[in-house]
């Protein structure tokens, strides 16, 4: 089929140069320059003519499709690389005319530009695919789908249908037979390709269960990663930790181990703070007639305190001997503290109001008496939030000698001197 083509055409093409008044038959090196010289200006014209049309038409498409296609198909040379394949179709076609007298060279030639051509259209098709890449790197859909390990995976396949074709064109033998033969190697292919095969599953499943995308913070501290991913490739996760330093995960690795991802807390638009004030016990009391005064001079506290006044004139109505503080119930410094900042916090215009807010005790330890804020900031910037969540804490440590509570802390150096010095 292969001699009917190519006879067919050197048919054609030879009718076509005795109009232009060219030799097409002849062995002597006269004939041979003329049609040489005829294959290359007509190979360097069409290479030419093409690419100039090509990038006019590329350009044109680029200003009507949606997103940036127009630059990546410059930085990859998608044109160039088009425009590469069209002389060597052009002196392929030629060269049973140019070397008729001479079968060797023709089959010689033809080997060669067989093998050119298969090596320009795969890295044509690679730069396609780079340039798919790109651009599904700058829009939303790269946070969703591991595009990367896609197109990862297509150079693959691409590059082993190539290299059969290759080896095809080399011995002269058709694909099938090359194939039959692979059987035999697939125990090896799946060892030498083991890392890439557990990637592709790993890919497929981060992939289907959304479980981990660009631009997500992940945290996985059996490999030290606690970052933003920047790259989700065929076989691993590339991981820019905060200290800029990157970290390699193996992608199968993020299916087989535990890690979290913290892209559910940065869709919600709250992050938690959880954190606890240490108290002195010693320093929890009941309130008297001078604490209450002053509490209630605090505007978001007054409305707690009238409330308590009304509950526990209620409860206490019919219990004798209320002059003994063990007796009814009673209002206490860490009560109206914790009320205190359950206010604050529902005021405080950096704090959730749509997500839990609590102040709540944790049991007494020898540290002290935990009191933990129990809230989620509005804003889920690392730097802002870590802004908000001092300022809270900032003006609870203030405000607590207003209660007349003392926050707990270890004895340091300056506390043991000043035991010793005289009163």
């Amino acid at each position: 089929m292969e001699t009917e083509i190519r006879v067919g055409l050197r048919h054609r093409l030879s009718e076509l140069l005795q109009q232009w008044g060219l030799p097409v038959a002849g062995s002597d090196w006269q004939t041979f320059v003329v049609l040489a010289v005829v294959a290359l200006l007509l190979a360097w014209l069409g290479y030419a003519l093409f690419r100039r049309v090509a990038e006019k038409g590329v350009t044109s498409l680029g200003d009507r499709l949606p997103g940036p296609w127009a630059g990546p198909f410059k930085q990859y040379k998608v044109v160039s690389k088009v425009a590469s394949i069209v002389p060597l179709v052009v002196l392929d076609l030629f060269t049973p005319l140019v070397f008729a007298a001479w079968p060797w060279w023709d089959r010689v030639a033809t080997l060669v530009l067989e093998l050119a051509i298969l090596v320009a259209v795969v890295r044509l098709v690679f730069a396609v695919l780079d340039t798919v890449q790109a651009v599904a790197h700058q829009s939303p859909i790269s946070r969703r789908l591991p595009v990367q390990s896609f197109v990862q995976l297509g150079k693959l396949f691409l590059f082993i249908v190539a290299a059969i074709l290759f080896v095809s064109v080399l011995l002269d033998k058709s694909p099938v037979y090359l194939l039959s033969g692979l059987g035999v190697a697939t125990g090896l292919l799946l060892l030498v390709f083991r890392d890439t095969i557990l990637g592709f599953v790993a890919g497929i499943q981060l992939s289907a269960n959304r479980m981990v995308s660009r631009g997500d913070w992940v945290q996985m501290d059996k490999y030290g990663a606690d970052g933003e991913v920047i790259e989700v490739s065929l076989t691993t996760v590339k991981v820019q930790n905060w200290d800029k330093t990157i970290t390699m995960i193996p992608a199968h690795a993020m299916v087989s181990d535990a890690f979290r991802n913290w892209r559910g807390m940065q869709e919600s638009g709250g992050r938690r703070i959880k954190r606890a004030l240490l108290l002195d016990l010693h320093s929890v009391r009941f309130l008297d007639s001078g604490l209450e005064a002053r509490l209630g001079q605090i505007d978001t506290l007054r409305p707690h305190l009238a409330s308590k006044h009304a509950e526990l004139a209620e409860a206490n109505a019919a219990i004798p001997h209320l002059e003994q503080p063990a007796n009814g119930r009673r209002l206490t410094n860490l009560g109206c503290f914790r009320a205190y900042l359950q206010a604050y916090l529902q005021h405080h215009p950096s704090v959730h109001q749509q997500m839990t807010l609590m102040v709540r005790q944790l049991a007494p330890t020898e540290n002290g008496l935990p009191l933990e804020i129990y809230c989620f900031t509005n804003d889920t910037r690392w730097p802002v939030y870590e802004g908000i969540q001092a300022d809270i804490f900032d003006h609870a440590l203030a405000v607590l000698p207003q209660f007349e509570l003392r926050a707990m802390q270890k004895p340091t150096g300056a506390d043991l001197r000043q035991l010793g010095r005289p009163a």
